[in-house]
């Protein structure tokens, strides 16, 4: 069985990461979906909260599996038996960037994993999670950017946030 990895914060879960995610699915026989903890980065949303959102905007995509982790993504794959890593790429800056982490992930799993890039979908190409958060902040249209089932969850959280 190709089990592959699709990691990220998901802080929240755009449109942009549900099309890598669909496409993805299409190419392995299980795709983990692995929402990541870093204790150095501030979220919006609580590891729990942002696991159930993207847990949400999935359910229908029957051969995924949404978990969370810290630490080193190759020691999270060798646990869950995972040997591709699925990134989505935005722009060129992106390609740099997700290029170090593959081959640093290789050599780290000992040519044991592959990485394979799967580029944005074009209405796609400028959104991230921080963008939604800023429109989110000054009350803006989500609609483009989120998956209906999360938009409220989102706003009372900018609203939240907002009061303090």
């Amino acid at each position: 069985m190709k089990v592959a990895v699709y990691a990220g914060s998901f802080d929240p879960i755009t449109k942009g990461h549900q099309d890598v995610i669909k496409r993805a699915s299409k190419l392995c026989d299980k795709l983990i979906v692995a929402v990541l903890n870093n204790k150095n980065k501030k979220y919006w949303f609580s590891l729990e909260e942002r696991k159930e959102l993207t847990e949400k905007v999935l359910e229908d995509i029957p051969n995924i599996e949404v978990l969370d982790f810290s630490g080193l993504l190759v020691t999270f794959m060798e646990k869950h038996g995972a040997e591709l890593v699925i990134r989505g790429l935005r722009a060129v800056s992106d390609y740099e960037y997700e290029l170090a982490l593959a081959y640093g992930n290789q050599e780290i799993a000992d040519g044991e994993i592959e990485t394979i890039f799967i580029p944005a979908s074009k209405e796609y190409l400028y959104l991230s999670s921080s963008v939604v958060r800023e429109v989110a902040t000054y009350d803006g249209k989500l609609e483009k950017f989120l998956d209906e089932k999360i938009i409220s969850q989102v706003r009372e959280r900018a609203k939240l946030l907002n009061r303090e």
